[in-house]
């Protein structure tokens, strides 16, 4: 009597009431639940209708290989030879496992050696860079260039402290500041229009800055390696500087002092339509210039991936930081303590004015742009090459946190400028100009201003009542709600 889906001895037999045949209880009971038919038919089939067969108890013989002392003897050295065989192969298996460790260990330590000399290399020819430069500039800085052997990490103590002094000043300051009574409001900018648009004849133009005394007095620079100097109440060009080289930034220092950057790597620092200054810290192109809030510091930053700082009294450079990656753009912060740059690798750096050192970085995911820090000392605006979107990071927070709002203008982004107040964020693009207004009552954007006037660059005018911009063929226009 076997089981007719086993095909074994059941142990618990019953039988089917409707077809007779036999089967292991615990096997046709498994097989209704889950079919609920009798096997190999389509008869359904419900645990009602089997019975129990009542039969005396079976005894499962041993299996014939297992019936005498030989047999047992034979199984015993098979499993014997098997159990060598194996031990043979995972003494096999541990001894290729210990020479591809052996081998992973030997190129890791080479690896490191590689690294360490290349290392060695980079730190040798940064220093011996730094000497050719000092030497270079020994004959052209305006105090003979001895002080620029000078090439330490953090600044002289004198500005070291200004600095501190400057940042615990304004800082302080800045929590009790309020928004002047004559700014302009957001009314007002979403009524701006072009009242004035002058040709400079500046082809090829790439920086425009502002006098930031009274703001009436805009410089506009470009790589013919020309200068305008526009008074913006009278709209007309007063004077134009020929430098000689391509200028790639400009900056207005105060004291009718225009400091210029250009693609050869020299710093020139003209006064009076006068050039009093002209110092080669960079092996590369200059490619952003900043001012400290002091008014007696200067950095400027290059594609050789350094940072150089200035003392714009005694004209000499008087520190120098290394970044990992091409520089792009640069900015103090408002209270002068920290420097931002942008790199081609797509990280905001920020550095420590007085030691250099690097604090943090933002990720911006494509080579910097532009960058902008808002005057409430706490947010820094990035845009990257041929992005739409701006992306305002707070300097409070870190990583992924740290990205406060992400504005998209629909067109690309080159330029970008905040106001004095920090509600407004101007953009400048080849498809024309944008202000973003921040309302801090709601703590929410808009877009207050759209105009299709291309430029490069972009500047806010007195009183944030105008905004300034140039594009590339040189010409500059005034937007404003005043007519």
């Amino acid at each position: 009597m076997l089981c007719a889906i086993s095909g074994e001895a059941p142990e618990v037999p019953v039988v089917s009431k409707k077809t007779g045949t036999v089967y292991e209880k615990r096997l046709i009971e498994k097989h209704i639940e889950e079919h609920g038919t009798e096997p190999g038919t389509e008869i359904e089939l419900e645990v009602e209708d089997i019975l129990p067969l009542k039969a005396d108890h079976i005894v499962r013989p041993r299996p014939p290989s297992l019936t005498s002392i030989p047999a047992l003897l034979a199984t015993f050295q098979n499993e014997w030879d098997t159990l060598t065989l194996e031990t043979y192969m995972l003494q096999e298996q541990l001894s290729q496992t210990r020479m591809e460790l052996s081998t992973a260990l030997y190129q890791h330590d080479a690896a490191i050696r590689v690294i360490a000399r290349l290392t060695k290399e980079r730190d040798d020819a940064r220093k011996s860079l730094s000497q050719l430069t000092v030497a270079a500039n020994s004959g052209i800085a305006a105090d003979g260039g001895n002080s620029m052997a000078v090439d330490g990490e953090e600044l002289p103590e004198s500005l070291a402290e200004q600095v501190n002094e400057t940042h615990k000043s304004l800082s302080k300051s800045r929590k009790k500041r309020v928004t002047p009574k004559d700014w302009v409001s957001n009314k007002d900018v979403a009524s701006f229009t072009q009242i004035a648009s002058s040709d400079l004849h500046i082809t090829r133009a790439t920086s425009l800055t502002i006098e930031a005394a009274d703001r009436q007095y805009a410089a506009i620079a470009g790589l013919d390696g020309s200068v305008g100097i526009y008074a913006v109440s009278a709209n007309i060009l007063e004077r134009t500087l020929a430098i000689g080289e391509p200028i790639t930034a400009a900056l207005w220092s105060g004291d009718a002092c225009i400091v210029l950057g250009t693609a050869r790597g020299s710093l020139k620092i003209y006064k009076a339509g006068l050039e009093v200054a002209s110092l080669s810290s960079h092996a590369g192109a200059i490619t952003g210039l900043a001012v400290h809030p002091s008014g007696r510091i200067l950095a400027s930053v290059s594609a050789d991936k350094t940072i150089a700082f200035y003392d714009l009294i005694k004209a000499t450079r008087v520190s120098r930081a290394h970044s990992s990656a091409s520089l792009t753009t640069c900015a103090f912060h408002p209270d002068g303590h920290l420097l931002a740059a942008g790199t081609t690798s797509g990280d905001i750096q920020i550095y420590m004015t007085t030691s250099g050192d690097l604090a943090t970085s933002f990720a911006l995911g494509a080579s910097v742009q532009a960058l902008a820090f808002s005057e409430n000392g706490y947010w820094i605006a990035a845009t990257a090459k041929g992005q739409t979107t701006i992306t305002v990071f707070d300097l409070r927070k870190e990583g992924e946190a740290a990205t406060a709002k992400v504005l998209d203008v629909g067109s690309a982004v080159v330029a970008l400028a905040w106001d004095y107040s920090g509600q407004f964020l101007a953009t400048a693009g080849p498809a024309g100009l944008t202000v973003q207004h921040f309302a801090k009552g709601t703590k929410t954007w808009s877009q207050t201003l759209s105009s299709a006037t291309p430029a490069v660059a972009i500047q806010w005018g007195a009183h944030a009542k105008q905004l300034l911009s140039v594009n590339a063929d040189g010409v500059l226009s005034v937007v404003s709600g005043t007519h």
